[in-house]
């Protein structure tokens, strides 16, 4: 799980100038006809680390915990123009949602409930179909991280801080959980490669319980300590999920569903996606990270209204080594 981070691009419409953040009404949101981004906390993937001034800029905002608007990444330029069209088309009152996320990822299971929150607040919720895409934030993790490091001396060894300053860092994401109505336990967990659980994942979605096995996982390793790499567990947890533990065995003992992984996440490479979670709207909007409830419901409505092409706000995003 990894450090703050965010990034900047050209914007479409001359609204702001590059890198320079100023408040809309207080707090996040979707600007019409504008390319925006809304920072704050976000990561990075193994080996991605962001520019300084931009991990200063994200940092800053994530411990005031504010909403600036600044001008937009380039994988919200790339979300726009580059996914296909046949894939993300909005027919009528239909929208669909592609979220990355990783299973080891806080603000993950942050930003899914703060989506199911948003989509909720709707008027008609049943037209919002909700994809989960693969991203693993350490692609090179063994099965299972070997035991005897804490969460905050990983953290504290990522940022260069003290243990005290790491647990500071701890305390205050298990509280913006608790906020959500989440309960994380990071003395539990056990870090590890999620590539295998991203390919339940697909065969879930197949099956049409994605979401179920989304949430299952999420819990699983952030609140259970349960080992989210091993195959054993995949199938007793696809099972609890609506999944048939014979089948996700089968799947897992071969190379079932690895390619849709890959592409997921080449994906995610060529729209320059580097924290999660991000979500694409209709193949139209991008918001990176996990905003609040207010900020996903304005952009929801956006994109169902059409209004105009290409919005994007950014939030809390996770990255390999921890979220702080």
């Amino acid at each position: 799980m990894a450090a703050p981070a965010s990034g900047s691009g050209a914007a479409a419409g001359p609204v702001l100038e590059a890198g320079v953040g100023s408040r809309v009404g207080g707090r996040a949101g979707v600007a019409l006809g504008v390319e925006v981004a809304v920072e704050g906390e976000v990561g990075v993937e193994v080996g991605g680390e962001p520019p300084p001034e931009q991990a200063r800029s994200a940092q800053a905002a994530a411990s005031a915990r504010g909403a600036e608007v600044v001008t937009s990444t380039d994988a919200t330029m790339a979300a726009r123009e580059r996914l296909p069209r046949r894939d993300y088309e909005r027919v009528m009152e239909h929208l669909r949602v592609d979220v990355w996320s990783d299973i080891a990822c806080p603000w993950c299971y942050v930003g899914k409930r703060r989506l199911e929150g948003a989509i909720a607040r709707l008027r008609d919720p049943v037209a919002i179909e909700v994809v989960w895409r693969a991203f693993e934030l350490d692609p090179g993790a063994p099965r299972e991280q070997p035991a005897g490091t804490s969460y905050a001396e990983r953290l504290a060894a990522k940022y260069g801080s003290s243990m005290l300053e790491a647990q500071g860092m701890i305390d205050r994401m298990t509280s913006v959980a608790a906020e959500d109505g989440l309960t994380f336990r990071f003395d539990r967990a056990r870090p590890g490669n999620t590539f295998d659980a991203h390919r339940v994942l697909h065969l879930a979605r197949e099956r049409g319980v994605q979401g179920a096995a989304k949430e299952r996982f999420l819990r699983a390793y952030l609140t259970e300590g349960e080992a989210i790499g091993d195959p054993e567990v995949l199938a007793r947890l696809g099972s609890e999920a609506g999944l048939d533990a014979e089948e996700v065995r089968r799947a897992l003992a071969g190379n079932a569903f690895a390619k849709d992984v890959r592409a997921d996440e080449e994906e995610a490479r060529r729209l320059g996606i580097r924290g999660v979670p991000f979500f694409v709207l209709g193949g139209r909007y991008a918001v990176s990270g996990a905003q609040p409830v207010e900020s996903l419901h304005q952009a929801l409505q956006t994109a169902l209204s059409e209004v105009a092409p290409g919005g994007a706000a950014e939030g809390a995003t996770c990255g390999p080594d921890g979220c702080a």
